[in-house]
């Protein structure tokens, strides 16, 4: 299903914008990245680029073949009067888009390699969250050095980009790194030549530990959600270990009743994987297909199509709102919990490594595949959680 893009008016600062609004993608928000001028508005939830018929014909071919964009609200009205925008525009102060607003626009023969090492990322199958990260690197990359020619750009600009805009700025470690990737591929890949980045000294990897929900919390959130598919959603996730990208791709068809397994389709590198389904679970998601017969995917848009990955965050946000949790949590938690509370029951960390698709270092490698026998033997600590007795008993 094509992804839908929808323009109307803004007014920012007191200027008029042109207005974006679509669900949270990956590889629409790189690409709204590299419309000259755009920015996220925090108040009005969306992205906006000045309105003007250069930046209007810009969006069109930036998204070309990449989303279907909805222009009938924005050519069928004009800009809100004086008043509406005073009504509606409140300060507030941008994301660490402000800073990619002020550097110089790319040439259009950048943006067409740019456009041309998307296309070959994705032949080559990058992952899209990947290639998202690429192009967003690479595009302020290229605009901080707008002006000098391609072939002229050296270590020497790698290394002053990141002085002078990543560490000014403190990025993340990660981000910093990735620029690196992702400008050492475009040069090899793009300009047929090497930029000898792998002199250039790497920051030190970031050692954070993941934050935890207990199994207490998890049943807490849970039971505070009344309805079906929200509470369906969350605990597939909990009980799997499932990244969201793997949720909201899942179909119908990779729950595996008979074998009690689901099928992980090509998940993070490209690789299929099996883990346990959980038999509580297993009554949930009858019990939710019952009420809401998804055609193809397992969890569906109000009108089709894929579940929005902005509307899943939301619902645990909600979850834990009225489980009265305060604790710093994302939908990646649920996963970092499920893999702390296996180990916490004696999973042995080789099981884990499989169950969670990681990939193997040279230590376990010998490790990571588990026969479907050893699966069966695992029980999801879903089944372990004291949730409500006016929720359906499991199948037996």
């Amino acid at each position: 299903m094509m992804k839908k893009i929808v323009l109307g008016h803004l007014t920012h600062k007191g200027r008029t914008m042109i207005r974006l609004d679509f669900d949270y993608d990956v590889e629409l928000i790189a690409l709204a990245r590299m419309i000259d001028g755009a920015g996220w508005s925090r108040t009005h939830r969306c992205w906006y680029v000045e309105n003007n018929r250069e930046n209007l014909k810009n969006i069109f071919a930036v998204f070309r073949g990449k989303a279907w964009i909805n222009s009938e609200g924005f050519f069928s009205r004009t800009p809100a009067s004086q008043k509406e925008k005073e009504d509606r525009h409140k300060t507030g102060r941008k994301p660490g888009n402000e800073s990619l607003r002020s550097l110089p626009p790319l040439e259009n023969d950048t943006k067409e390699s740019l456009i041309k090492f998307r296309g070959w990322m994705q032949q080559r199958r990058y992952a899209e969250n990947t290639i998202a990260t690429y192009l967003d690197g690479l595009t302020s990359f290229l605009r901080f050095h707008a002006g000098k020619p391609l072939r002229q750009i050296n270590k020497d600009d790698v290394i002053r980009f990141n002085k002078e805009y990543i560490l000014a700025r403190e990025y993340s470690i990660s981000y910093q790194s990735q620029v690196i990737n992702a400008v050492k591929l475009y040069f090899s890949r793009m300009e047929d030549r090497a930029l000898n980045v792998d002199e250039i000294e790497r920051p030190r990897k970031e050692w954070k530990l993941p934050d935890i929900l207990s199994t207490e919390e998890v049943a807490s959130i849970l039971n505070a959600l009344e309805n079906k598919k929200h509470r369906c959603m969350l605990g597939l996730i909990y009980s799997a270990g499932l990244r969201r990208s793997e949720l909201l791709k899942m179909e119908i068809g990779d729950i595996d009743s008979d074998r009690m397994l689901i099928k992980i389709r090509a998940a993070k590198g490209a690789k299929d994987r099996y883990v346990p389904l959980s038999r509580h679970i297993l009554s949930y998601l009858r019990d939710y297909y019952k009420q809401y017969k998804p055609e193809k995917r397992l969890f569906e848009g109000q009108k089709g199509g894929s579940y929005s990955a902005t509307s899943l965050a939301r619902i645990l946000r909600k979850g834990m709102r009225l489980a009265g949790i305060t604790k710093r949590a994302t939908l990646h938690t649920l996963r970092h919990s499920y893999a702390t509370h296996l180990l916490e029951a004696g999973t042995d960390l080789r099981y884990i490594q499989e169950l969670l698709g990681h990939k193997s270092s040279k230590t376990t490698e010998i490790y990571t595949h588990v026969s479907k026998k050893e699966l069966g033997r695992i029980k999801s600590p879903f089944d372990n959680l004291k949730l409500d007795k006016k929720h359906d008993e499991p199948p037996t």
